[in-house]
Protein backbone atom coordinates (compact mmCIF):
# COMPACT_ATOMS: atom_id res chain seq x y z
CA UNK A 1 0.00 0.00 0.00
CA UNK A 2 1.64 2.99 -0.89
CA UNK A 3 2.06 5.85 1.62
CA UNK A 4 0.66 9.45 1.05
CA UNK A 5 2.15 12.42 2.05
CA UNK A 6 -0.67 14.19 4.47
CA UNK A 7 -0.63 17.33 2.11
CA UNK A 8 -1.78 15.18 -0.78
CA UNK A 9 -3.90 13.25 1.68
CA UNK A 10 -5.68 17.11 2.91
CA UNK A 11 -5.69 17.87 -0.91
CA UNK A 12 -7.87 14.93 -1.78
CA UNK A 13 -10.27 15.53 1.01
CA UNK A 14 -10.88 19.74 -0.22
CA UNK A 15 -11.19 17.72 -3.91
CA UNK A 16 -14.30 15.92 -2.71
CA UNK A 17 -16.07 18.36 -0.69
CA UNK A 18 -15.65 20.62 -3.36
CA UNK A 19 -17.19 17.98 -5.72
CA UNK A 20 -20.46 17.37 -2.91
CA UNK A 21 -20.77 21.10 -2.76
CA UNK A 22 -21.25 21.37 -6.68
CA UNK A 23 -23.61 18.48 -6.90
CA UNK A 24 -25.46 20.10 -3.80
CA UNK A 25 -25.47 23.74 -5.73
CA UNK A 26 -26.77 21.70 -9.15
CA UNK A 27 -29.02 19.94 -7.60
CA UNK A 28 -30.74 23.10 -5.78
CA UNK A 29 -30.54 25.23 -8.54
CA UNK A 30 -32.75 22.89 -11.03
CA UNK A 31 -35.64 22.84 -8.26
CA UNK A 32 -35.02 26.51 -8.38
CA UNK A 33 -35.81 27.36 -11.57
CA UNK A 34 -38.42 24.79 -11.55
CA UNK A 35 -40.10 26.99 -8.91
CA UNK A 36 -39.56 29.70 -10.60
CA UNK A 37 -40.88 28.71 -14.32
CA UNK A 38 -44.08 27.71 -11.75
CA UNK A 39 -44.21 30.92 -10.90
CA UNK A 40 -44.17 32.55 -14.25
CA UNK A 41 -46.76 30.61 -15.39
CA UNK A 42 -49.01 31.34 -12.44
CA UNK A 43 -48.11 35.13 -12.95
CA UNK A 44 -48.79 35.17 -17.38
CA UNK A 45 -52.07 33.02 -16.72
CA UNK A 46 -53.12 36.18 -14.06
CA UNK A 47 -52.36 38.48 -16.57
CA UNK A 48 -54.06 36.78 -19.33
CA UNK A 49 -56.54 36.54 -17.62
CA UNK A 50 -57.01 40.18 -16.20
CA UNK A 51 -56.79 40.79 -19.95
CA UNK A 52 -59.65 38.61 -21.28
CA UNK A 53 -61.76 39.99 -18.15
CA UNK A 54 -61.04 43.53 -19.41
CA UNK A 55 -61.60 42.95 -22.87
CA UNK A 56 -65.17 41.43 -22.23
CA UNK A 57 -66.44 43.30 -19.70
CA UNK A 58 -66.64 46.31 -22.04
CA UNK A 59 -68.76 43.60 -24.00
CA UNK A 60 -71.33 42.32 -21.36
CA UNK A 61 -74.08 43.42 -19.71
CA UNK A 62 -74.26 43.01 -16.34
CA UNK A 63 -77.88 42.19 -15.15
CA UNK A 64 -77.92 44.24 -12.12
CA UNK A 65 -77.03 47.39 -13.72
CA UNK A 66 -79.59 50.19 -13.24
CA UNK A 67 -81.17 51.28 -16.39
CA UNK A 68 -81.44 55.58 -15.97
CA UNK A 69 -85.44 56.67 -16.84
CA UNK A 70 -84.31 60.14 -16.12
CA UNK A 71 -84.49 61.50 -19.97
CA UNK A 72 -86.74 59.88 -20.90
CA UNK A 73 -88.89 61.03 -17.54
CA UNK A 74 -87.86 64.51 -18.33
CA UNK A 75 -88.63 64.27 -22.37
CA UNK A 76 -92.33 63.13 -21.45
CA UNK A 77 -93.42 64.86 -18.39
CA UNK A 78 -94.38 68.46 -20.25
CA UNK A 79 -96.30 66.94 -22.55
CA UNK A 80 -98.43 64.61 -20.91
CA UNK A 81 -101.67 66.69 -19.64
CA UNK A 82 -104.30 65.87 -16.80
CA UNK A 83 -107.82 65.81 -18.64
CA UNK A 84 -111.00 66.69 -16.27
CA UNK A 85 -114.14 65.43 -17.62
CA UNK A 86 -118.07 66.96 -16.76
CA UNK A 87 -121.74 65.83 -18.00
CA UNK A 88 -123.75 68.19 -16.91
CA UNK A 89 -127.28 67.21 -15.48
CA UNK A 90 -129.90 66.60 -17.39
CA UNK A 91 -134.02 65.54 -17.16
CA UNK A 92 -134.37 62.45 -19.00
CA UNK A 93 -137.50 60.60 -19.33
CA UNK A 94 -137.51 56.52 -18.22
CA UNK A 95 -139.46 53.66 -17.45
CA UNK A 96 -140.03 52.77 -13.42
CA UNK A 97 -142.09 50.23 -12.42
CA UNK A 98 -145.65 50.41 -11.31
CA UNK A 99 -146.85 49.80 -8.05
CA UNK A 100 -150.19 48.62 -7.03
CA UNK A 101 -150.76 51.96 -5.19
CA UNK A 102 -149.71 53.98 -8.06
CA UNK A 103 -153.60 54.24 -9.09
CA UNK A 104 -154.98 55.25 -5.68
CA UNK A 105 -152.27 57.46 -5.27
CA UNK A 106 -152.43 59.15 -8.81
CA UNK A 107 -155.62 57.92 -10.32
CA UNK A 108 -155.30 60.97 -13.18
CA UNK A 109 -152.08 60.49 -14.18
CA UNK A 110 -151.12 63.91 -12.85
CA UNK A 111 -147.45 63.00 -12.17
CA UNK A 112 -147.29 60.99 -14.81
CA UNK A 113 -149.02 58.50 -17.19
CA UNK A 114 -151.46 56.37 -16.08
CA UNK A 115 -150.48 52.51 -15.05
CA UNK A 116 -149.83 50.78 -18.66
CA UNK A 117 -148.57 47.43 -18.80
CA UNK A 118 -147.01 47.25 -15.35
CA UNK A 119 -144.21 50.67 -15.84
CA UNK A 120 -144.67 54.50 -16.18
CA UNK A 121 -142.85 57.32 -17.66
CA UNK A 122 -141.08 59.35 -15.12
CA UNK A 123 -138.89 62.40 -15.37
CA UNK A 124 -135.21 61.94 -13.37
CA UNK A 125 -132.70 64.36 -12.85
CA UNK A 126 -129.26 62.65 -13.60
CA UNK A 127 -126.77 63.60 -11.39
CA UNK A 128 -123.73 65.64 -12.77
CA UNK A 129 -120.66 63.71 -13.91
CA UNK A 130 -117.10 64.30 -13.05
CA UNK A 131 -113.80 61.89 -14.12
CA UNK A 132 -110.25 62.68 -15.28
CA UNK A 133 -107.63 60.82 -16.82
CA UNK A 134 -104.66 61.85 -18.95
CA UNK A 135 -103.52 62.80 -22.55
CA UNK A 136 -100.67 63.38 -24.78
CA UNK A 137 -99.55 66.26 -26.68
CA UNK A 138 -98.38 65.28 -30.02
CA UNK A 139 -98.14 68.75 -31.97
CA UNK A 140 -97.12 71.88 -30.85
CA UNK A 141 -100.63 73.80 -31.90
CA UNK A 142 -102.65 71.61 -29.79
CA UNK A 143 -103.87 68.43 -30.08
CA UNK A 144 -104.26 65.79 -27.93
CA UNK A 145 -104.17 61.83 -27.96
CA UNK A 146 -106.59 60.51 -25.17
CA UNK A 147 -108.90 57.36 -24.86
CA UNK A 148 -112.33 57.58 -26.04
CA UNK A 149 -113.56 56.68 -22.99
CA UNK A 150 -112.07 59.16 -21.45
CA UNK A 151 -113.82 62.30 -23.02
CA UNK A 152 -117.07 59.99 -24.09
CA UNK A 153 -120.26 61.85 -23.55
CA UNK A 154 -118.52 64.91 -21.90
CA UNK A 155 -119.72 68.58 -21.70
CA UNK A 156 -116.82 70.49 -20.67
CA UNK A 157 -113.24 68.96 -21.12
CA UNK A 158 -110.50 70.84 -18.89
CA UNK A 159 -106.36 70.29 -19.79
CA UNK A 160 -104.20 71.34 -17.28
CA UNK A 161 -100.57 71.12 -18.29
CA UNK A 162 -97.27 70.35 -16.27
CA UNK A 163 -96.50 73.72 -15.41
CA UNK A 164 -100.57 74.02 -14.72
CA UNK A 165 -101.89 76.13 -17.72
CA UNK A 166 -105.19 75.48 -18.25
CA UNK A 167 -107.17 75.03 -21.28
CA UNK A 168 -110.24 74.20 -22.48
CA UNK A 169 -109.96 71.06 -25.22
CA UNK A 170 -112.59 70.35 -27.81
CA UNK A 171 -113.34 67.10 -29.31
CA UNK A 172 -112.01 66.53 -33.00
CA UNK A 173 -113.03 62.83 -33.31
CA UNK A 174 -113.44 59.98 -31.49
CA UNK A 175 -112.92 55.88 -32.45
CA UNK A 176 -114.72 53.29 -30.21
CA UNK A 177 -113.36 50.50 -32.18
CA UNK A 178 -110.00 51.35 -30.88
CA UNK A 179 -110.65 53.54 -27.99
CA UNK A 180 -108.94 56.35 -29.01
CA UNK A 181 -109.69 60.15 -29.43
CA UNK A 182 -108.37 63.07 -30.62
CA UNK A 183 -109.16 66.22 -28.56
CA UNK A 184 -107.74 69.98 -29.54
CA UNK A 185 -106.51 72.75 -27.34
CA UNK A 186 -105.57 76.44 -28.68
CA UNK A 187 -102.24 76.78 -27.98
CA UNK A 188 -98.84 77.42 -29.66
CA UNK A 189 -95.04 76.14 -29.12
CA UNK A 190 -96.78 73.38 -26.42
CA UNK A 191 -94.11 70.89 -25.39
CA UNK A 192 -94.38 67.43 -27.30
CA UNK A 193 -93.51 63.91 -27.19
CA UNK A 194 -91.80 62.37 -30.19
CA UNK A 195 -93.90 59.32 -31.86
CA UNK A 196 -91.69 56.17 -31.79
CA UNK A 197 -92.47 53.15 -33.43
CA UNK A 198 -94.21 50.46 -31.18
CA UNK A 199 -93.04 47.65 -34.12
CA UNK A 200 -89.81 48.19 -32.71
CA UNK A 201 -90.64 47.41 -29.14
CA UNK A 202 -89.07 44.30 -27.46
CA UNK A 203 -90.02 41.92 -24.72
CA UNK A 204 -87.87 42.84 -21.74
CA UNK A 205 -87.10 46.47 -22.98
CA UNK A 206 -87.32 49.19 -20.16
CA UNK A 207 -90.66 51.53 -20.57
CA UNK A 208 -92.18 54.60 -18.60
CA UNK A 209 -96.07 54.96 -18.03
CA UNK A 210 -96.75 58.49 -17.36
CA UNK A 211 -100.01 60.26 -16.51
CA UNK A 212 -102.39 61.62 -13.82
CA UNK A 213 -103.48 58.53 -11.42
CA UNK A 214 -106.27 59.06 -8.63
CA UNK A 215 -105.59 62.84 -9.49
CA UNK A 216 -101.52 63.06 -9.00
CA UNK A 217 -100.61 64.86 -11.17
CA UNK A 218 -97.73 64.01 -13.72
CA UNK A 219 -96.63 60.42 -12.03
CA UNK A 220 -94.27 58.24 -13.53
CA UNK A 221 -93.94 54.69 -13.42
CA UNK A 222 -91.37 52.32 -14.53
CA UNK A 223 -91.30 48.54 -16.04
CA UNK A 224 -90.97 46.19 -19.07
CA UNK A 225 -92.93 45.55 -21.67
CA UNK A 226 -94.29 41.60 -21.17
CA UNK A 227 -95.77 40.87 -23.82
CA UNK A 228 -97.36 41.85 -27.31
CA UNK A 229 -100.09 41.68 -29.62
CA UNK A 230 -101.90 40.74 -26.66
CA UNK A 231 -105.81 40.64 -27.07
CA UNK A 232 -108.53 41.36 -24.03
CA UNK A 233 -111.78 40.94 -26.25
CA UNK A 234 -112.45 44.84 -24.42
CA UNK A 235 -112.21 46.42 -28.22
CA UNK A 236 -113.28 46.03 -31.74
CA UNK A 237 -109.45 46.57 -33.01
CA UNK A 238 -106.72 45.63 -30.34
CA UNK A 239 -103.45 44.49 -29.98
CA UNK A 240 -102.00 45.78 -27.06
CA UNK A 241 -98.66 46.47 -25.54
CA UNK A 242 -98.38 44.49 -21.51
CA UNK A 243 -96.28 46.32 -19.41
CA UNK A 244 -95.48 45.74 -15.64
CA UNK A 245 -95.40 50.08 -15.05
CA UNK A 246 -97.88 50.65 -12.70
CA UNK A 247 -101.10 51.81 -14.62
CA UNK A 248 -104.27 52.70 -12.28
CA UNK A 249 -107.64 54.36 -13.03
CA UNK A 250 -106.33 58.41 -14.18
CA UNK A 251 -103.59 56.98 -16.35
CA UNK A 252 -105.94 56.26 -18.94
CA UNK A 253 -104.72 58.12 -22.37
CA UNK A 254 -101.33 58.60 -20.91
CA UNK A 255 -98.16 58.13 -22.38
CA UNK A 256 -96.09 54.70 -22.67
CA UNK A 257 -92.25 55.89 -23.23
CA UNK A 258 -89.20 54.08 -24.06
CA UNK A 259 -85.42 54.68 -22.94
CA UNK A 260 -85.14 57.43 -25.54
CA UNK A 261 -88.09 59.48 -24.56
CA UNK A 262 -90.63 58.51 -26.95
CA UNK A 263 -94.25 57.86 -27.22
CA UNK A 264 -94.59 53.72 -27.92
CA UNK A 265 -98.35 53.42 -26.84
CA UNK A 266 -101.27 55.27 -24.83
CA UNK A 267 -101.87 53.68 -21.72
CA UNK A 268 -105.65 52.27 -21.16
CA UNK A 269 -106.55 49.56 -19.48
CA UNK A 270 -105.00 47.92 -16.34
CA UNK A 271 -105.68 43.93 -15.54
CA UNK A 272 -107.22 43.92 -11.69
CA UNK A 273 -109.59 41.93 -10.09
CA UNK A 274 -109.79 44.66 -7.30
CA UNK A 275 -110.31 47.86 -9.59
CA UNK A 276 -106.21 48.84 -8.94
CA UNK A 277 -102.96 47.74 -9.95
CA UNK A 278 -102.11 44.26 -9.35
CA UNK A 279 -99.03 43.93 -12.02
CA UNK A 280 -100.31 44.19 -15.54
CA UNK A 281 -101.29 46.90 -17.92
CA UNK A 282 -101.95 47.68 -21.44
CA UNK A 283 -101.52 49.82 -23.97
CA UNK A 284 -102.11 50.89 -27.21
CA UNK A 285 -99.47 50.81 -29.68
CA UNK A 286 -98.62 53.75 -32.04
CA UNK A 287 -98.56 51.65 -34.90
CA UNK A 288 -102.61 51.53 -34.48
CA UNK A 289 -103.02 55.22 -33.02
CA UNK A 290 -101.02 56.97 -35.95
CA UNK A 291 -103.97 56.19 -38.38
CA UNK A 292 -106.32 56.82 -36.39
CA UNK A 293 -105.30 60.26 -35.77
CA UNK A 294 -104.94 61.06 -39.20
CA UNK A 295 -107.92 59.74 -40.17
CA UNK A 296 -109.44 61.55 -37.41
CA UNK A 297 -108.10 65.18 -38.53
CA UNK A 298 -108.72 64.46 -42.10
CA UNK A 299 -111.83 62.45 -42.53
CA UNK A 300 -113.34 63.27 -38.86
CA UNK A 301 -114.44 59.39 -38.50
CA UNK A 302 -111.48 56.55 -38.88
CA UNK A 303 -111.49 54.59 -42.60
CA UNK A 304 -111.56 51.13 -41.98
CA UNK A 305 -110.40 48.49 -44.30
CA UNK A 306 -112.13 45.20 -43.81
CA UNK A 307 -111.14 41.57 -44.36
CA UNK A 308 -114.59 40.47 -44.04
CA UNK A 309 -113.72 37.43 -42.57
CA UNK A 310 -114.15 36.30 -39.13
CA UNK A 311 -112.19 33.59 -36.84
CA UNK A 312 -109.66 32.94 -34.28
CA UNK A 313 -105.97 32.13 -33.79
CA UNK A 314 -105.67 28.49 -34.93
CA UNK A 315 -104.18 27.26 -32.00
CA UNK A 316 -106.98 27.83 -30.16
CA UNK A 317 -109.10 26.52 -33.09
CA UNK A 318 -106.79 22.96 -32.59
CA UNK A 319 -107.26 23.20 -28.96
CA UNK A 320 -111.05 23.11 -29.26
CA UNK A 321 -111.19 20.54 -31.68
CA UNK A 322 -109.09 18.40 -29.38
CA UNK A 323 -111.49 18.92 -26.70
CA UNK A 324 -114.70 17.33 -28.75
CA UNK A 325 -112.17 14.28 -29.17
CA UNK A 326 -111.63 15.49 -33.04
CA UNK A 327 -107.94 15.41 -34.29
CA UNK A 328 -107.27 17.92 -36.90
CA UNK A 329 -104.44 19.23 -39.09
CA UNK A 330 -104.56 22.57 -40.87
CA UNK A 331 -100.78 22.62 -42.08
CA UNK A 332 -99.67 24.88 -39.80
CA UNK A 333 -99.51 25.48 -35.74
CA UNK A 334 -99.48 29.21 -36.31
CA UNK A 335 -101.70 31.77 -38.06
CA UNK A 336 -105.12 32.99 -38.51
CA UNK A 337 -108.26 30.02 -38.62
CA UNK A 338 -111.15 32.00 -41.11
CA UNK A 339 -114.47 30.70 -39.50
CA UNK A 340 -116.15 32.47 -41.49
CA UNK A 341 -116.23 34.52 -44.60
CA UNK A 342 -118.72 37.47 -45.35
CA UNK A 343 -120.58 37.31 -48.50
CA UNK A 344 -119.63 40.09 -50.89
CA UNK A 345 -116.29 41.23 -48.62
CA UNK A 346 -112.98 41.43 -49.34
CA UNK A 347 -112.17 38.05 -48.84
CA UNK A 348 -114.92 36.34 -50.07
CA UNK A 349 -113.85 38.17 -53.61
CA UNK A 350 -110.29 36.78 -52.99
CA UNK A 351 -111.67 33.23 -53.00
CA UNK A 352 -111.13 32.69 -48.82
CA UNK A 353 -112.97 30.16 -47.53
CA UNK A 354 -114.23 28.34 -43.92
CA UNK A 355 -110.80 26.11 -42.54
CA UNK A 356 -108.66 28.28 -44.29
CA UNK A 357 -105.61 29.66 -42.09
CA UNK A 358 -103.86 33.16 -42.97
CA UNK A 359 -100.07 32.69 -42.10
CA UNK A 360 -98.64 35.60 -43.80
CA UNK A 361 -100.13 39.26 -44.90
CA UNK A 362 -97.41 41.35 -47.26
CA UNK A 363 -94.76 38.90 -46.60
CA UNK A 364 -94.91 39.45 -42.58
CA UNK A 365 -95.71 36.28 -41.00
CA UNK A 366 -98.80 36.84 -38.74
CA UNK A 367 -99.14 34.32 -35.51
CA UNK A 368 -102.21 35.80 -33.76
CA UNK A 369 -105.35 37.66 -34.79
CA UNK A 370 -104.17 40.51 -32.58
CA UNK A 371 -101.66 40.93 -34.70
CA UNK A 372 -103.75 40.69 -38.05
CA UNK A 373 -106.15 43.51 -36.65
CA UNK A 374 -103.13 45.39 -36.10
CA UNK A 375 -101.49 45.32 -39.57
CA UNK A 376 -104.71 45.91 -40.83
CA UNK A 377 -105.43 48.95 -38.82
CA UNK A 378 -102.90 50.84 -40.57
CA UNK A 379 -105.11 50.63 -44.08
CA UNK A 380 -107.58 51.79 -45.72
CA UNK A 381 -110.66 51.14 -48.46
CA UNK A 382 -109.05 50.54 -51.42
CA UNK A 383 -105.36 49.23 -50.33
CA UNK A 384 -104.13 45.91 -51.76
CA UNK A 385 -102.74 43.38 -49.56
CA UNK A 386 -101.00 39.82 -50.26
CA UNK A 387 -102.61 37.41 -47.96
CA UNK A 388 -100.75 34.27 -47.68
CA UNK A 389 -102.70 31.48 -46.28
CA UNK A 390 -103.24 27.78 -46.27
CA UNK A 391 -106.16 25.81 -48.11
CA UNK A 392 -106.35 22.30 -47.11
CA UNK A 393 -102.83 22.30 -46.15
CA UNK A 394 -101.38 23.97 -49.36
CA UNK A 395 -100.07 27.29 -49.29
CA UNK A 396 -101.55 29.93 -51.40
CA UNK A 397 -100.79 33.62 -52.08
CA UNK A 398 -103.88 36.01 -52.90
CA UNK A 399 -104.24 39.68 -53.50
CA UNK A 400 -107.00 41.55 -51.61
CA UNK A 401 -108.33 44.78 -52.56
CA UNK A 402 -109.86 46.09 -49.36
CA UNK A 403 -112.93 47.13 -48.70
CA UNK A 404 -115.34 49.66 -45.95
CA UNK A 405 -117.99 48.23 -43.84
CA UNK A 406 -120.54 49.13 -46.75
CA UNK A 407 -119.07 46.83 -49.21
CA UNK A 408 -116.92 49.11 -51.38
CA UNK A 409 -113.72 51.17 -51.39
CA UNK A 410 -115.15 54.91 -50.87
CA UNK A 411 -114.05 57.04 -48.46
CA UNK A 412 -116.70 56.99 -45.34
CA UNK A 413 -117.58 60.41 -43.93
CA UNK A 414 -119.67 61.39 -41.31
CA UNK A 415 -122.77 62.77 -42.21
CA UNK A 416 -124.06 66.00 -41.00
CA UNK A 417 -127.98 66.80 -40.00
CA UNK A 418 -127.97 69.26 -42.74
CA UNK A 419 -127.93 66.18 -45.56
CA UNK A 420 -131.35 65.21 -44.60
CA UNK A 421 -132.94 68.46 -45.94
CA UNK A 422 -135.17 69.66 -43.28
CA UNK A 423 -135.66 71.83 -40.25
CA UNK A 424 -136.32 70.12 -36.79
CA UNK A 425 -137.79 71.12 -33.17
CA UNK A 426 -138.49 69.11 -30.19
CA UNK A 427 -142.01 68.92 -29.36
CA UNK A 428 -143.76 71.11 -26.85
CA UNK A 429 -146.17 70.22 -23.51
CA UNK A 430 -149.28 70.49 -25.30
CA UNK A 431 -148.08 68.27 -28.24
CA UNK A 432 -147.24 66.00 -26.06
CA UNK A 433 -150.75 66.13 -23.70
CA UNK A 434 -152.49 66.06 -27.37
CA UNK A 435 -150.72 62.67 -28.46
CA UNK A 436 -150.21 60.75 -25.23
CA UNK A 437 -146.41 61.15 -26.42
CA UNK A 438 -143.33 61.69 -24.31
CA UNK A 439 -140.42 63.00 -26.71
CA UNK A 440 -140.52 63.67 -30.59
CA UNK A 441 -138.65 65.65 -32.78
CA UNK A 442 -141.33 67.89 -35.32
CA UNK A 443 -140.41 68.64 -39.05
CA UNK A 444 -140.89 72.51 -39.02
CA UNK A 445 -140.06 72.59 -43.25
CA UNK A 446 -138.57 69.86 -45.96
CA UNK A 447 -136.38 70.36 -48.79
CA UNK A 448 -134.66 68.65 -51.39
CA UNK A 449 -133.16 65.96 -49.54
CA UNK A 450 -133.60 61.95 -48.44
CA UNK A 451 -136.73 63.56 -45.89
CA UNK A 452 -138.62 64.58 -49.24
CA UNK A 453 -137.62 61.51 -51.44
CA UNK A 454 -138.68 59.04 -48.71
CA UNK A 455 -142.21 61.17 -48.60
CA UNK A 456 -141.84 62.48 -45.40
CA UNK A 457 -143.31 65.58 -44.99
CA UNK A 458 -144.08 68.70 -42.79
CA UNK A 459 -145.54 68.36 -39.37
CA UNK A 460 -144.33 64.81 -39.11
CA UNK A 461 -143.10 63.95 -35.55
CA UNK A 462 -139.87 61.68 -35.18
CA UNK A 463 -139.99 59.59 -32.07
CA UNK A 464 -137.47 56.58 -33.13
CA UNK A 465 -134.73 56.60 -35.15
CA UNK A 466 -133.07 52.84 -35.66
CA UNK A 467 -134.45 51.89 -32.79
CA UNK A 468 -133.59 54.71 -30.59
CA UNK A 469 -135.99 57.41 -29.33
CA UNK A 470 -135.46 61.08 -30.45
CA UNK A 471 -135.61 63.92 -27.20
CA UNK A 472 -133.18 66.40 -28.68
CA UNK A 473 -132.17 67.79 -31.79
CA UNK A 474 -128.01 66.27 -30.88
CA UNK A 475 -129.89 62.52 -30.82
CA UNK A 476 -131.06 63.19 -34.16
CA UNK A 477 -127.52 64.48 -35.16
CA UNK A 478 -125.97 61.21 -33.09
CA UNK A 479 -127.96 58.76 -35.39
CA UNK A 480 -126.99 60.69 -38.77
CA UNK A 481 -123.54 60.17 -37.83
CA UNK A 482 -123.49 56.62 -36.42
CA UNK A 483 -125.93 55.57 -39.54
CA UNK A 484 -123.76 56.97 -41.80
CA UNK A 485 -120.56 55.29 -41.50
CA UNK A 486 -121.87 51.88 -40.20
CA UNK A 487 -122.88 48.76 -42.37
CA UNK A 488 -126.25 49.27 -43.06
CA UNK A 489 -126.23 53.11 -43.88
CA UNK A 490 -130.08 53.64 -43.45
CA UNK A 491 -132.16 55.33 -41.29
CA UNK A 492 -135.04 53.73 -39.95
CA UNK A 493 -137.89 56.45 -38.77
CA UNK A 494 -141.07 55.70 -36.73
CA UNK A 495 -143.33 58.44 -36.07
CA UNK A 496 -146.54 60.14 -35.90
CA UNK A 497 -148.72 62.71 -37.89
CA UNK A 498 -150.55 65.52 -35.55
CA UNK A 499 -153.68 63.63 -36.64
CA UNK A 500 -152.50 61.02 -34.35
CA UNK A 501 -151.54 58.76 -37.54
CA UNK A 502 -148.80 56.74 -37.45
CA UNK A 503 -146.20 56.40 -39.99
CA UNK A 504 -142.79 54.64 -41.28
CA UNK A 505 -140.06 55.10 -43.19
CA UNK A 506 -136.54 53.95 -44.61
CA UNK A 507 -134.11 57.15 -45.05
CA UNK A 508 -131.14 55.72 -47.18
CA UNK A 509 -127.59 57.86 -46.38
CA UNK A 510 -125.18 55.46 -48.91
CA UNK A 511 -125.52 58.21 -51.68
CA UNK A 512 -124.92 61.22 -49.84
Amino acid sequence: MPLFHVSQILNLYLHAQNRLLTNIINRNMKKLSSYLLYAMCIIAIAFSATSFMKVYANKAVIPAQPVDLTFAAEKALPAVVHIKYLQNSKVQTVDVQSSPFDDFFDPFGFFGNPNNGGTQKRKVQTPKKEGSGSGVIISPDGYIVTNNHVVEGADELTVTMDDNREFSARIIGTDKTTDLALIKVDGKNLPTLPIGDSDKLKVGEWVLAVGNPFNLNSTVTAGIVSAKARSLGANGVESFIQTDAAINSGNSGGALVNTKGELVGINAMLYSRTGSYSGYGFAIPTTIMNKVVDDLKKYGTVQRALLGIRGGDVNKQIDAEKAKGKEVDYGTIEGIYVDEVEDGGAGAEAGLEKGDVIIAIDGKKVKKMAELQEYMANKRPGDKITLTFMHNKRKQDVTVVLKNAQGNTKIVKNADLDVLGGNFREINASEKEQLGINNGLVVMKVNNGPLKEAGINRGYIIQKVNDKSMKTIDDLQKAVKDASTSKDPVLYIQGIYPTGKRAYFAVPLQEL
